[in-house]
């Protein structure tokens, strides 16, 4: 190794040290071409993902990853091993596998998110607002506390303006934002048959430069603090508003939504009676950027020991899942499933295939509580990426083809209610 490498080599590693990983992946890129140390300074980085991965699905920070075929789950695991530190080391790059990622583009893809994606299915595109049924309301809100400010959109239905039965909170995935996951998810026209209100918090540029929450980071992972305590104090002004409880309070998302909405339940159980977790990672799969595509790619248990609260709150948890996803390998949602499901004797599993309207085939797992009633689904769509199932492709990142995941998440969450 040359010293202008080396060179380099230590400067990335300070840079990424820092979360800058913008400038790691500039300095490990020019350097990998051979231009020296001080060209660095002033050089931009050409981004451009190799051919074989140009057609990878929703490319972003920090929600982007490509597995390799090889790549297998460590799901046999065992679960002592989990929280005792040795998970969090294991899943933090070496040098050389961070240079490896870099030199194939990834990671400075999904941190930059600026592949050339244009012209790909469910890539982002301008959305109008949404045609509404009269009465219908889609109201643009803002909250703040002392964590921080979001603005928010607000479905109010036409077919239960006053009392809704219920309301779902919905979080967006990464280069998203409320206008577009309404309208590809189509989760107001859903609400609106059930008599729901959705909310649609929107995290901002500034906090994230993809605009994805950061389901990753300590701050944003405990109850009373960071991004969940914005989301809870939108739930409860909410819940306050249209004399909502528990049972009728329910949170969902997409990718890095979906992870989002696993720590939601993790430390607000006792806000929300259900989640949705579409393509998304169980809490606590990691602590840092670096972690987290490690988490992603399918590569490590958890990255911490989950504090769990023993306030006698069990959230029901229905779980979306392509078995052809790209960005976060299926074994993240065995994960949510295990965590999810009631440790009691008493609960039962079933498994049912089926297959969509439009043919596209399913493996659905149910779990039952001792009492008979629903604790976890499970839906395994066969053959479909890194998109909300059954979306609507005036929206981004949506699989048209089905299973419905809106509708099924609905009815799942209404099921249980008391």
């Amino acid at each position: 190794m040359n010293d202008d490498f080396a060179t380099a080599m230590r400067r990335a590693v300070r840079s990424t040290r820092a979360l800058n990983l913008a400038e790691a992946t500039r300095v490990i890129q020019d350097a990998l071409a051979g231009r020296s140390v001080s060209d660095t300074r002033t050089s931009t980085p050409d981004i451009t993902p190799p051919p074989s991965q140009r057609s990878t699905p929703f490319p972003v920070d920090p929600d982007a990853e490509v597995i390799e075929p090889s790549a297998k789950p460590e799901a046999e695991e065992s679960a002592e091993k989990v929280g005792d530190g040795t998970a969090s080391r294991r899943l933090r790059k070496s040098l050389s596998e961070t240079v490896r990622i870099l030199r194939e583009g990834r990671l400075a893809s999904g941190v930059l998110g600026s592949l050339h994606t244009a012209g790909l299915p469910g890539t982002a595109k301008h959305v109008s607002e949404p045609v509404m049924p009269d009465g219908a309301q889609f109201l643009a809100r803002s909250f703040t506390c002392p964590a921080g400010s979001r603005s928010y959109r607000l479905y109010i239905p036409a077919s239960a303006p006053d009392r809704p039965r219920g309301l779902v909170v919905m979080l967006h995935g990464c280069k998203q934002d409320p206008e577009d996951f309404a309208e590809g998810t189509g989760m107001n026209a859903v609400a609106e048959t059930h008599g729901l209100v959705v909310a649609y918090p929107r995290q901002s540029g500034a906090n994230n430069a993809s605009s994805c929450w950061n389901w990753f980071r300590p701050t944003d992972q405990m109850r009373d603090g960071g991004e969940p305590s914005i989301i809870a104090g939108i739930t409860m002004e909410i819940m306050s508003e249209f004399n909502l409880d528990r049972s009728r309070t329910f949170v969902a998302g997409l990718s890095a939504g979906a992870a989002m909405a696993a720590v939601m339940a993790e430390t607000y159980p006792d806000l929300y009676s259900a989640a949705g977790i579409h393509s998304g990672l169980a809490y606590g799969s990691a602590n840092d950027v670096m972690s987290a595509f490690s988490a992603m790619r399918g590569d490590g248990a958890l990255a911490s020991s989950p504090k769990r609260r023993a306030n006698g709150h069990r959230l029901r948890v229905i779980v979306f899942q392509g078995s052809a996803d790209l960005t976060v390998h299926p074994s993240n949602a065995d994960r949510i499933v295990a965590a999810a499901t009631p440790s009691s004797s008493g609960s039962a599993v079933r498994k049912e295939a089926g297959r969509s309207a439009s043919g596209r085939a399913y493996t659905r797992t149910i779990v039952t509580d001792p009492a008979g009633g629903p604790a976890v689904e499970y839906w395994l769509v066969d053959g479909a990426g890194h998109a909300w199932s059954g979306g609507h492709p005036s929206g981004t990142y949506t699989d048209p083809r089905g299973p419905d995941a809106s509708s099924q998440m609905v009815r799942f969450f209404l099921d249980g209610q008391d």
